[in-house]
C-alpha cells in the first residue's frame, strides 16, 4: 500500500478517535500494525504529533467560550494538568514499558467498555450537575489525576477525564468539553516531550518525506476531528457513553481473537 494511502487512513483514525473515549492511541498502534508499518522512532513520533492536529480543533470551534468563560476556566485546566506533568515525567516510559503490547490493550479495551457502559447507572445525570465554569481547583486536580491513568496503553485520555468529570458532579456534556479543553495543554505537553526525547535524531525524523507524512497526517487528522467533535457532543448529550462502551468492548473482544489466531 502507498505510503501516502497509510498516513490518510492514520489521520482519519486519530480524527475519529482522539475526542471518543475510545483510546485514539491504541487504536493508531492496532492499525500500524495492520497496516504492516515498521515501528521506528519516526512512526511513535508521528503517532503523538498527528495528534495536534485533531487538538486544535478545540481552540478553532470553542473560541468564543474560550474567551468568554474567563480567566478562571483557564487555572482550573491549568491544576488539572499538573498531575500529568508530574506524573508523565516520572513514570510515562515506565508504565508504557511494563504494560505494552496488544494483549494488555484488548484488555484495557474491554475493562474500560464495562466502566463506560456502568457510568450512567453509577452516576445518572442530574439537572444539578457542576458546570466547567463552577469546577473547584481541588475538582479539577482530581480530574487531572484521572486523566493520568490514561498513561497505561489502551486507556483513552478522553474516556478517562470524562469518567472523573462525572464522578465529581459534572454533567455529560460538561465532562465532555472539559475533556476537549484539557487534551489542549495535555498533547502539546505531549509532543513536546517527545521532542525533547528525540532532540538527538532530527535529522532522522524531519527528512523531507518525513515532514509530508507529518503535515499530511496533521491535517486530516484535523478536518476529520472537526466532524467527529461537533456530533459526539450532541450524541452524549441524549444518549450518554453506552455506545462507546460497547464498542471497546468489541474491539477488545476482536483484538483477542486476532492476536490468539495470529
Amino acid at each position: 500500500m502507498n505510503e501516502i494511502l497509510k498516513t490518510i487512513i492514520l489521520g482519519i483514525i486519530e480524527g475519529l478517535t482522539e475526542f471518543l473515549p475510545v483510546s485514539s492511541t491504541a487504536h493508531l498502534i492496532v492499525s500500524e500494525n495492520l497496516l504492516g508499518i515498521d515501528n521506528d522512532k519516526f512512526l511513535n513520533f508521528f503517532t503523538v504529533f498527528i495528534q495536534l492536529g485533531a487538538i486544535s480543533t478545540v481552540p478553532f470551534l470553542y473560541f468564543k467560550r474560550l474567551f468568554a468563560s474567563g480567566i478562571s476556566v483557564y487555572f482550573t485546566i491549568l491544576a488539572s494538568f499538573v498531575p500529568a506533568v508530574i506524573l508523565g515525567v516520572l513514570l510515562d516510559d515506565f508504565l508504557e514499558a511494563l504494560f505494552e503490547g496488544y494483549w494488555f490493550i484488548a484488555c484495557s479495551w474491554i475493562i474500560g467498555g464495562i466502566i463506560l457502559i456502568q457510568i450512567d447507572k453509577w452516576l445518572p445525570a442530574k439537572s444539578d450537575s457542576v458546570d466547567i465554569q463552577n469546577i473547584s481547583y481541588l475538582q479539577a486536580f482530581k480530574i487531572g489525576l484521572f486523566q493520568c491513568i490514561a498513561m497505561i496503553p489502551g486507556v483513552s485520555r478522553s474516556g478517562a477525564t470524562i469518567v472523573g468529570g462525572r464522578v465529581l458532579g459534572l454533567s455529560h456534556s460538561a465532562a465532555v468539553e472539559y475533556s476537549f479543553l484539557l487534551g489542549i495543554p495535555t498533547i502539546l505537553g505531549a509532543s513536546a516531550k517527545k521532542l525533547l526525547d528525540y532532540r538527538h535524531d532530527y535529522d532522522v525524523l524531519f527528512t523531507k518525506e518525513h515532514l509530508q507524512f507529518l503535515g499530511i497526517g496533521t491535517l486530516v487528522s484535523f478536518v476529520v476531528a472537526l466532524l467527529t467533535i461537533k456530533w459526539m457532543v450532541g450524541f452524549v448529550r441524549k444518549h450518554g457513553f453506552t455506545l462507546f462502551g460497547y464498542y471497546r468492548i468489541i474491539a477488545g473482544i476482536l483484538l483477542s481473537v486476532y492476536l490468539w489466531m495470529s
